[in-house]
């Protein structure tokens, strides 16, 4: 069983579905998409399988499922780590994402952890990039979910990460680092900017035995590559990381290793019960 994308349907000047479909998502031929239709590929959120005539209704909430073909399998399991009637932690390896995205539909997170579970419902409560390993929030039903949204928006949940990165010795620690991100060049990687800091870092030491050190990291916000964006601006980019990759040339001889950060830890106070929850990655660095 493969996760299902959501679409709500937004104004536009198409008769059907299938027409709207195919405006919306050029790359994808008409052919494939009258193709989804008839395999019943594309659903209300009843799971009821949509007419490609249907008339395109604005506001009207359709499931529709992603494909690719000859996707290729990522050789690297996800373990259950807890599940109840309202929550699954999974512990994500490497270079699995959590979402479809690209070239990645059925090798996802979400994908895998519907299949095992048969939960079609499962949504993940955050996000980790695709070559980040450990833990991963999902909510199991919608009537539970925005309670444990809120704990995101609010920042009311505390999150501990794992790195492997170059020595600082000229820096003390614990430090904390603050500073803009905003989108860079090219477009998929961030930059500091100058401005209101909008990102919050605490990074500590672990173990500073040898050239690399391992830290550990306390995001305060989460914005998009930020641990990866603070640590090679303090002059430690961390280890298998080539987007932001400060000492490109001396980690260019080295043997390739996954990106060396972890979500290790996850700790917050049930908004159901009130119980405190804490969940640990099973995996390890290095």
């Amino acid at each position: 069983m493969t996760a299902a994308s959501r679409l709500q349907l937004p104004p536009g000047p198409w008769p059907t579905l299938l027409d709207g479909l195919c405006a919306r998502f050029p790359r994808i031929d008409r052919a494939q998409w009258v193709d989804r239709f008839a395999r019943g590929r594309v659903q209300d959120v009843q799971g009821r399988a949509l007419a490609p005539d249907r008339a395109w209704q604005v506001g009207l909430e359709i499931r529709y499922f992603r494909e690719v073909a000859d996707e290729a399998v990522i050789p690297f399991l996800e373990t259950i780590l807890f599940q109840d009637d309202h929550l699954l932690v999974a512990d994500k390896p490497h270079f699995l994402p959590v979402t479809p995205a690209g070239g990645h539909v059925r090798q996802t997170l979400l994908a895998r952890l519907v299949a095992r579970t048969g939960n079609a419902d499962l949504v993940p409560l955050h996000r980790l990039d695709r070559l980040t390993a450990g833990l991963v929030l999902f909510s199991t039903r919608p009537a539970s979910r925005d309670a444990y949204q809120r704990l995101f928006r609010e920042r009311r949940i505390h999150k501990t990460y794992e790195a492997l990165a170059p020595a600082l010795p000229g820096l003390a620690f614990p430090l904390e680092r603050h500073s803009r991100l905003v989108p860079g060049e090219p477009f998929f990687r961030m930059a500091e900017a100058d401005g209101a800091p909008n990102a919050r870092t605490r990074i500590e030491v672990i173990d500073a035995d040898g050239p690399h050190w391992r830290y550990r990291l306390h995001p305060d916000t989460g914005r998009k590559h930020q641990l990866r964006v603070h640590m090679a601006a303090l002059g430690a980019p961390i280890l298998g990381d080539d987007l932001y990759p400060q000492l490109r040339q001396a980690q260019a001889s080295a043997t390739p290793l996954p990106l060396q950060l972890l979500a290790q830890a996850l700790a917050f106070t049930d908004p159901l019960d009130g119980a405190p929850r804490q969940f640990r990655s099973g995996l390890r660095l290095g």
